[in-house]
């Protein structure tokens, strides 16, 4: 379970946190009941957000939720989860994501993946789960060759870039591939007024997508020798800083365009926790249960926009000047490669990671798995001061290690 995406529970409160884990647990079922209990590993924060602006869109009906029987991961509870075709088409984009993944890892020999037995094996899994996800997609009207024609345009596009090359024209394909899904959850809702400005909404997720990957593994892929784009297209990091705030803008003007039934989970992940996300990247924030605000004189929000970023609660001791060009040191906790796969392959540049250690070598694709199960069964993601990454075996720090409820010792998603 990884994305950008990933909410603290204290932040959520009680009825967004219950809707949250209903789409969570509806997008696991979606993947159980059409491909089969193994499918589920692909299970994503990022992509219960097609559910999420799905049902946000619809008209309430009696059919939206169903209860699921007891599962393992939410303590042998049952829970109300949701159910059609918003989960079934995040279903169908998670397979196919997963698939291009699983053949990143098979090119990039990672672990057990470089042995060629294990290797065709995966290459034959991530071929099932493109048909999966096309058939899936297909049921719900969704045409998945524009994620898979993303997937095979991203390895040639970063073979020509080079220095003087516009990252944009680095992220494009994942830009393109994200605003489709985003838009036809409009044609799902009844609602194709909406397909133009969720589009764009899709669009600039996508890009910071792209770029959030990228901020996080600019060391560890000079280290390793991989492509990352902000080296071999010489992109400062204030420059990325500045797209990634100006996504964030682009992001929160597109949905205000869109008319919702029901917004309020949809604009708290997309405009509050993508915020915090970008911040994470970037070394500026840490877990906190408060939107991140400060006034100014004029006692308005200060945002991305306005070039200048408050200490208020959940914010690091880092800092974001008008001109970008102060910086705080910090972890970020997600891992969009390790999520959705893709990117290049050849030569960078750079130095060891902070501390002076060479990186350790990252998992394989099933051993991470492995890794990852282990950490949300014993909520470590959640709670612990600080863990090893799956599959990148960065230190991570839990989302709630910082928590300072009365309430509780741990997170309550560990109740």
């Amino acid at each position: 379970m990884f994305g950008i995406v990933r909410p603290c529970s204290h932040r959520l409160g009680d009825r967004l946190k219950a809707e949250w884990m209903a789409h969570l647990c509806g997008l696991c079922l979606a993947l159980r009941g059409d491909h089969g209990q193994f499918a589920r590993v692909v299970t994503n924060y990022d992509g219960l957000i097609i559910s999420v602006l799905t049902e946000a869109q619809a008209e309430r009906s009696e059919g939206h939720r169903r209860t699921a029987g007891p599962c393992p991961l939410r303590g042998m509870r049952t829970a109300s989860v949701a159910q059609g075709e918003g989960a079934r088409l995040a279903a169908a984009v998670s397979l196919v994501l997963a698939s291009a993944k699983v053949r990143d890892h098979v090119v990039d020999g990672d672990g057990l993946l470089a042995r060629g037995p294990v290797a065709a094996a995966a290459r034959r899994v991530a071929g099932r789960w493109d048909r999966a996800g096309a058939g899936t997609g297909a049921d719900v009207g969704f045409d998945t060759a524009v994620l898979l024609d993303a997937v095979e345009r991203q390895g040639g596009i970063e073979a020509l870039a080079g220095p003087g090359t516009s990252l944009l024209t680095v992220t494009e394909p994942t830009e393109t591939a994200t605003a489709a899904a985003f838009a036809h959850t409009a044609v799902l809702a009844g609602q194709p007024g909406n397909a133009e400005p969720l589009a764009e909404a899709g669009r600039l997720f996508g890009r910071l997508a792209h770029l959030l990957d990228a901020v996080e593994d600019r060391q560890a892929d000079a280290a390793a020798g991989a492509w990352n784009p902000l080296t071999a297209l010489g992109t400062s990091r204030a420059e990325a800083r500045r797209l990634a705030d100006d996504a964030l803008h682009g992001i929160r003007l597109a949905l205000a365009e869109v008319r919702f039934t029901e917004s309020k989970l949809a604009h708290f992940l997309l405009v509050h926790e993508l915020t915090r996300s970008v911040d994470r990247a970037f070394g500026n924030g840490s877990c906190g249960h408060a939107p991140q605000r400060t006034g100014g004189e004029a006692g308005h929000e200060v945002t991305a926009r306005d070039g200048s970023w408050g200490t208020g609660s959940g914010s690091g001791s880092g800092s974001y000047g008008g001109d970008g060009s102060s910086y705080g040191s910090g972890n970020y906790s997600g891992n969009y490669r390790d999520h959705y796969g893709g990117g290049g392959h050849g030569g960078g540049s750079g130095g060891w990671s902070a501390g002076g250690q060479p990186p350790k070598p990252r998992r394989g694709f099933w051993a991470g798995c492995a890794v990852a199960i282990g950490l949300c069964c014993t909520c470590r993601l959640c709670c612990a001061k600080e863990y090893e990454g799956p599959w990148s075996r960065k230190k991570r720090e839990g989302v709630c290690r910082d928590c300072d409820c009365d309430c509780c010792e741990c997170c309550s998603c560990c109740d």
